[in-house]
């Protein structure tokens, strides 16, 4: 019989505990709220799918893994290039509550978000257009 050092119903609590706080910082999201919140908050600048150009802001297909600044078809700031960024689920969703913060000087022109579900469901969204 193995023994636990605490009593059997304080051990599951308390495992239950840790797995709550242990969960990922980024869990799923909804891919169908991030369609609806990219197009209320970044279509009018972004754009995604086949079709899918820079325009006022670059494109943002396949931007996972993609160097920050390194389009072709888009004029980034200085800072934006020179960032040495690689875009990830951490460095995306830092730079969507914060722009500002993580790249001084961007051009990008937004408050961010701070609602991390929000963020996660974006996010979700973007990886469907690899």
């Amino acid at each position: 019989m193995t023994r636990f050092p605490l009593p059997v119903p304080a051990a599951r609590t308390l495992l239950l505990l840790m797995l709550a706080v242990a969960s990922p910082a980024f869990a799923a999201g909804d891919i169908a709220e991030g369609k609806t919140l990219f197009t209320s908050r970044c279509s009018s600048c972004h754009s995604v799918g086949p079709m899918a150009s820079s325009g006022f802001g670059p494109q943002l297909n396949a931007i996972a893994g993609r160097h920050a600044g390194s389009l072709k078809d888009f004029e980034y700031s200085n800072a934006m290039k020179q960032s040495g960024i690689v875009w990830d689920d951490k460095s995306l969703a830092a730079f969507i509550e914060n722009p500002g913060k993580v790249v001084p000087g961007t051009k990008m022109r937004f408050w961010g978000i701070s609602n991390p579900r929000k963020i996660a469901d974006l996010l979700a969204y973007l990886h469907t257009f690899k």
